[in-house]
This record gives C-alpha cells, sequence and structure tokens, in this order.
C-alpha cells in the first residue's frame, strides 16, 4: 500500500497539502479505534509513519519559514513545537505496543486529543496566515519542500527531535534504521 503523506492535493498548495494530511491523521485515529486486530494494528502503522513524517517535514520547512515570516512567529512556533515534543512523547508510548492491550485506546484517545488540538492551533495561528504571506507559486514551491522532507523523514517518533537543524542532522541516519526496522518488520510502505 501505497503512504498517501506526500500525495499533494490537485492544488499543489503547501497548505492544502498539510490540512489534507490533517483529515488523514483524523481519518486514521477513527480506523484505529473502530478497527480490532491485525486490522487495527496495520491502521495504527499507517497513522505513525504520517505523523513521523508529517511532522519532521513541518519541523524541517513550515516552522522555520514561520518563525521568520510570521509577526509573533516565535512564540507561534515555540508553542507548536512544545505541543508536538509531547505528541511524540505519547505516540512513542504507543509504538510497538500491542493494540489489544487494553490501556491501548485510552492512551490513543489521549494522543488523539492532543494531535487534533494541535492541528486545529496548527491551521488558524500558523497554516493559514502563512496562506496570506506567499504567492500561489511560492506555495506550490514549499509543498514540493514538504514533500521532499518526507519522503526522507523518520517513519517513527522521535522525542526531543523538533528543530529544522537536529531534524537535518540526525534525520537521515535515523530515517534509515527506521525504515529498515520496517522491513524487517514487515511495515515498509
Amino acid at each position: 500500500m501505497k503512504s498517501t503523506a506526500t500525495e499533494a492535493p490537485e492544488t499543489g498548495d503547501v497548505i492544502d497539502l498539510l490540512k489534507q494530511q490533517h483529515g488523514q491523521i483524523r481519518d486514521l485515529f477513527t480506523q484505529v479505534a473502530e478497527r480490532e486486530g491485525d486490522e487495527r494494528k496495520a491502521a495504527f502503522e499507517r497513522l505513525v509513519r504520517l505523523l513521523a513524517v508529517h511532522e519532521t517535514a513541518e519541523e524541517e520547512i513550515v516552522h522555520p519559514l514561520a518563525r521568520r515570516s510570521l509577526r509573533g512567529g516565535d512564540g507561534i512556533v515555540d508553542d507548536r513545537l512544545a505541543e508536538e515534543r509531547a505528541a511524540k512523547e505519547m505516540l512513542a508510548d504507543l509504538d510497538g505496543m500491542d493494540v489489544g492491550d487494553p490501556s491501548f485506546l485510552p492512551k490513543l484517545d489521549e494522543l488523539r486529543i492532543a494531535v487534533l488540538t494541535h492541528a486545529r492551533a496548527e491551521e488558524r495561528y500558523e497554516f493559514d496566515r502563512l496562506g496570506a504571506e506567499f504567492t500561489p507559486e511560492q506555495r506550490r514551491s514549499l509543498a514540493s519542500a514538504v514533500a521532499m522532507a518526507e519522503a526522507t523523514a523518520p517513519t517513527h517518533p522521535h522525542p526531543g527531535v523538533e528543530s529544522a537543524k537536529k531534524n537535518l542532522l540526525l534525520g537521515p541516519p535515523t530515517a534509515m534504521i527506521d525504515r529498515i526496522r520496517d522491513i524487517i518488520q514487515g511495515r515498509a510502505k
């Protein structure tokens, strides 16, 4: 199954791409909660992968741009990075956990609330404002940059790696290790 993380919407606009991914993330949370057994496990693996590559691309491309371009960008980005770190910690706790464990769904719901709250804040305080700052051509170029960052991003959460510098330094070797692990465990997408 092909990952949908880097499938750009028809507009090719970075804001549309990121919002579309937020929708996919919402849908995957629902699928994980509603399914059982191997279907739940497969949906959760897709969720982990999408969250990991999506957040990495935001940390490498979108947040540095918001920090530089938006009035109050430092505060906006610092808040989003704190939310991302907390979500990565929750996701790392769930990643590899047996999806049939009685504590899995309550922890998943906690993560769902944190991630969806974070996504709404990004859309309101960061994405909409970035959309107004850049031309359609610039937003299409940014969508390409996000897709490239996602193509080489780690596929599992790594709390503490929320800055562009850390992602660029640690991301490629971490991504390679994650992708080898996925292949060995039969999770390559």
